[in-house]
């Protein structure tokens, strides 16, 4: 038998199980002689998430995929070695947790957003994906002191943004609890050991507090004759922190430092013991919250009540039931250490109801940053518990207003919503839901439909895509119409033509991407707002660049009138005679200039000026360059960009405008900003011949006055 599953088995107090050792002979012979940053073998890293995975209590299937959870990402094991060897449900879960490979990545944004759709995706067949996830990152955030300070801090932020809050939504406080403090140690490390000093130094005192509240209360709930298990809970430092910061108190000002759990049998003797502590000490007013009556979305039960003690601290109590108990320690794992043989899977169906939301929408999210930002609202804020007219409880995001839901209700309700009652009276459609309200909704028939307006304020994502649909569906025409006219405005606006962008291969990767089927459902997304141009538009002028060889390396003219351009007769190439001319926009070379030309693949020669940064830069294909000199037509006009840099003062755009305008130059463009100490950058675009033209113009820019520089724009 392996030595290492030999351990296993006795300290979890397991049956043997022969798949189970086979799973641990597998994940030491694949990671062997991998070493993690501590020094210590690599499979020391499955193997202490396999034993998170034990102490939740999940079955042989989760502690399997468990302990082969980085074989197939860090080493020559593949899902069909898994699925062969084991079975398609165990390869299944190891997928879900393994990194997305072989795919290339914007950003490292878009790669943490896609790999938690994959994850989100598996969760939605099958809960343990996230639950071996999270046993996964809880022990790379209990070695995470062996990264650099920058990883340090990358992993902290991302677990407190995202692995916390989740573990909390599934209610598995055991891990959340521990991921904050963690977390918090590596963001503010200051703030942490400040706190947990303070605990140490007030240890001596808070305990004997809780010990007299403790004997007291075993003692009464005795003459009770009711069976209770009562004990004392340190709040966790994150905890404390978090109090402290929201509420700008200092340590000392944070009182209800502990916390005194009641566990009883039953939920008529967890309201019998809550009149009980009533009687004994003074309630705190506003303190008291019943998660027993509405549970919280998490599956969470308990009764929370604050209390003034005979010293004038005040202190809080739980009071729950042992499988609520249960619940709030372990969560959606509960449903596997303490299930019964024939409980029937509806119910904890009914607890992940939230990740088939979650489901339906992430795949409307275009965006990563939205689908991040989406993610952190709609699954991971704070909610509000309010009620129908009936006295159901909905549960909504904080923040969330009567749109939201009347939407929730169904997409009818929202779209021909034309007011709200929140407790009996109108309240205006933008109104910030509060946990309590009484929410009735007001309909009319002869409703025009959703605002536009409206999607700056719902909260929800099921609202704001029910609003992007109606418009979707309703104004298809309209939104073709008016998408394709704002790429078509910024394409030119970047220097590029509309349907040189447009081609069907760089167009089929983005529709792949965006789940679009033609380019009339791009245009229509951008319309209503479910895409954005600057989703699109970089990604085929990338596509654009490297179509056109060394065009991937020039900066587009931003154009607002007709330009000069400079004309093929203007140029003479050594030795080819007849062959194609264009001249380069990142350096815009003009007559005068020392140039050079650079043969294209199938475009003929590209016109640059020799010191231009991208011919320098062509190293091994030096012999891809030409000779290539002026002509002395002089009939052509060439658009340059220069840039002033001057103090901001009135009349400064008229000065300058009038002095081209006296020499006879087309002004093409001009763009102006103001820094925050007064000065003035504006960019200008203008046709001119020959540098000497340009010369004679920056001069009389410069005789401005207030202006402190002048110069020549490259790219």
């Amino acid at each position: 038998m392996s030595e290492y599953y030999k351990e296993f088995i006795r300290r979890h107090k397991l049956d043997y199980d022969a798949e189970v050792e086979k799973a641990f002979e597998m994940a030491e012979k694949a990671h062997h002689g991998q070493m993690r940053h501590s020094g210590e073998p690599y499979f020391t890293h499955p193997l202490a998430v396999t034993d998170i995975i034990a102490d939740l209590g999940l079955d042989n299937t989760t502690i399997i995929a468990g302990i082969l959870h980085d074989s197939v990402e860090d080493t020559d094991v593949s899902l069909e070695d898994v699925s062969r060897e084991f079975s398609p449900e165990i390869a299944k879960l190891v997928d879900g947790v393994t990194k997305l490979k072989n795919y290339e990545f914007q950003s490292r944004e878009e790669q943490q957003s896609e790999s938690l759709r994959k994850m989100f995706l598996a969760m939605a067949s099958d809960i343990r994906v996230v639950i071996i996830k999270l046993a996964d990152r809880l022990h790379n955030m209990r070695t995470l002191k062996y990264q650099s300070e920058n990883k340090q801090l990358e992993k902290a932020r991302e677990t407190l943004e995202i692995y916390a809050p989740l573990a909390h939504r599934l209610g598995i406080s055991t891990i959340k609890w521990e991921l904050e403090d963690l977390s918090l140690k590596f963001l503010h490390p200051d703030d942490y050991f400040e706190i947990a000093n303070q605990i140490a130094t007030s240890r001596d005192e808070r305990e004997q507090q809780l010990s007299a509240v403790i004997v007291r209360l075993e003692e009464k709930v005795a003459e009770m004759r009711i069976t209770a298990d009562i004990e004392g809970r340190p709040k966790h430092i994150y905890s404390i922190y978090k109090k402290m910061k929201e509420k700008g108190k200092s340590f000392d000002e944070v009182y209800d430092l502990v916390a005194i759990r009641i566990v009883v049998s039953s939920i008529k003797d967890c309201y019998g013991v809550l009149g009980l502590v009533h009687t004994l000490w003074k309630p705190i007013p506003l303190r008291f919250k019943d998660y027993i009556a509405v549970p919280k979305q998490n599956m969470y039960q308990s009764l929370h009540t604050t209390l003034l003690g005979d010293d004038g601290r005040p202190f809080e109590v739980q009071i729950r039931t042992y499988e609520m108990h249960r619940t709030a320690e372990y969560g959606i794992a509960a449903h596997w250490k303490y299930k019964e043989k024939n409980k029937n899977d509806d119910d904890m169906d009914s607890k992940l109801a939230w990740l088939r939301e979650l489901m339906e929408w992430q795949n409307d999210m275009k965006d990563s940053k939205e689908f991040m930002e989406t993610l952190k609202i709609d699954i991971f804020a704070d909610h509000v518990l309010v009620f129908t007219p009936k006295g159901d409880v909905k549960d909504f995001v904080s923040g969330a207003t009567p749109l939201d839901f009347a939407y929730s209700i169904h997409s009818d309700i929202g779209n021909k919503c034309v007011g709200a009652r929140i407790n009996g009276k109108l309240v205006p459609l933008d109104y910030e839901l509060q946990t309590g309200d009484i929410v009735e909704i007001i309909t009319s028939k002869s409703s025009p439909g959703p605002s536009r307006d409206w999607l700056k304020f719902v909260k929800t994502t099921q609202a704001r895509n029910k609003i992007r649909q109606w418009f979707k569906k309703e104004l298809k025409e309209e939104n073709i119409t008016k998408g394709r006219e704002l790429f078509e405005k910024e394409s030119k606006r970047q220097g590029f033509q509309p349907h040189d962008l447009l081609r069907p291969e760089w167009l089929k990767t983005l529709f792949k991407r965006f789940t679009l089927r033609s380019q009339d459902d791009m245009f229509a997304a951008i319309g209503y707002g479910a895409l954005t141009v600057n989703q699109i538009l970089p990604k085929l002028i990338e596509q654009y660049k490297q179509a056109n060889d060394m065009d991937d390396q020039e900066a587009p003219i931003k154009i607002t009138h007709k330009t000069g351009k400079g004309s093929q007769d203007d140029i003479t190439v050594d030795g080819n005679d007849g062959m194609a001319v264009r001249f380069a926009k990142c350096c815009n070379p003009v007559p005068g200039d020392e140039i050079v030309g650079y043969i294209t693949r199938g475009r003929g020669v590209c016109v640059h000026t020799k010191d231009c940064k991208n011919v320098q830069d062509i190293g091994i294909e030096g012999e891809r360059l030409i000779d290539v000199s002026w002509t002395d037509s002089g009939s052509s006009s060439y658009n340059v960009e220069v840039q002033i840099v001057a103090d901001d003062r009135p009349g400064l755009m008229v000065d300058i405008t009038q002095a081209l305008y006296n020499t006879g130059r087309d002004i093409t463009s001009v763009n102006a900003n103001i820094s925050k100490n007064g000065t003035a950058t504006v960019a200008l675009r203008s046709n001119i011949s020959s540098v000497d033209d340009l010369n004679d113009m920056m001069g009389r820019l410069r005789g401005l006055k207030g202006v402190q520089d002048v110069y020549r724009v490259n790219y």
